[in-house]
């Protein structure tokens, strides 16, 4: 990883919910990261190497918590409306589905997103 890349990934890492591209400038500004640019482009190519994941529904990005998810075809994400958590869940089961599904309209999935918008167990208990 390039010290840009490192630096993306390790103010990921450290938070406690997604980020936007903007909150991760603002959070590396003293590590000389001056343009969004410099932000998107180790967004990127850490998309690219699986870790990271961009939820799009919220335009924003979570570290990867798999070991190797660059191999993993579908990635679903359960999304906490009240708290803002994110959770990251895996299932060969729902690539498979999926894959079945698209394939009957002639459609070849290289890769997908699930994203699951609700409330968390947390957050049920203290409603």
């Amino acid at each position: 990883l390039t010290r840009n890349q490192t630096l993306v990934l390790s103010a990921l890492e450290r938070a406690g919910a997604p980020l936007s591209a903007y909150t991760i400038l603002d959070q590396l500004r003293e590590e000389g990261f001056r343009a969004p640019p410099q932000v998107y482009r180790a967004l990127d190519k850490l998309v690219e190497m699986g870790a990271v994941h961009r939820l799009e529904s919220i335009n924003a990005f979570v570290a990867c918590r798999h070991p190797d998810c660059e191999g993993h075809e579908t990635a679903a994400f359960a999304i906490c409306e009240t708290c803002g958590q994110v959770r990251e869940l895996n299932d060969a089961h729902l690539a498979h589905h999926l894959r079945d599904l698209a394939g009957k309209d002639g459609f070849v999935v290289r890769k997908s997103t699930v994203e699951l918008r609700g409330t968390c167990a947390t957050c049920q208990a203290a409603a």
